[in-house]
């Protein structure tokens, strides 16, 4: 098997709203978007990250479609954790987890999207 992509494909209310948010605080570019779907992408970012409307006749199956997220942590390791926490607080996003540093050395902080999904960003200190 050889991958030539990956993505993470949440189900969301509103794909709309948490596509903006990612685009305005994150820094993601809408890659392709159609009815109930867009898909985002950062060059320096593995993945696309893609959100659904939940109850799209397209999910299949159906029955494993849930809300948006559940349990589920988006983690981008970044550098200047500390600037970017300053910055995103400055822009009214809202923090769940304030800043903080693990004994282990994992320094980070949470937020919250539009729709609820939680974006973590991380830096190893």
């Amino acid at each position: 098997m050889k991958v030539t992509a990956s993505a993470l494909s949440l189900n969301v209310a509103d794909p709309t709203a948490s596509a903006d948010f990612a685009k305005t605080h994150l820094g993601f570019v809408e890659d392709m978007a159609a009815d109930g779907f867009v898909s985002l992408k950062r060059e320096d970012v593995g993945f696309s990250l893609v959100f659904l409307r939940t109850g799209l006749e397209t999910f299949k199956p159906a029955h494993i479609a849930g809300a948006a997220g559940e349990g589920l942590l988006i983690a981008l390791v970044v550098d200047g954790i500390d600037t970017e926490y300053e910055r995103l607080q400055a822009e009214g996003v809202p923090i769940v987890t304030p800043i903080e540093t693990e004994p282990w050395g994992e320094r980070y902080f949470q937020m919250s999207d539009p729709n609820g999904v939680i974006i973590q960003l991380v830096e190893w200190v």
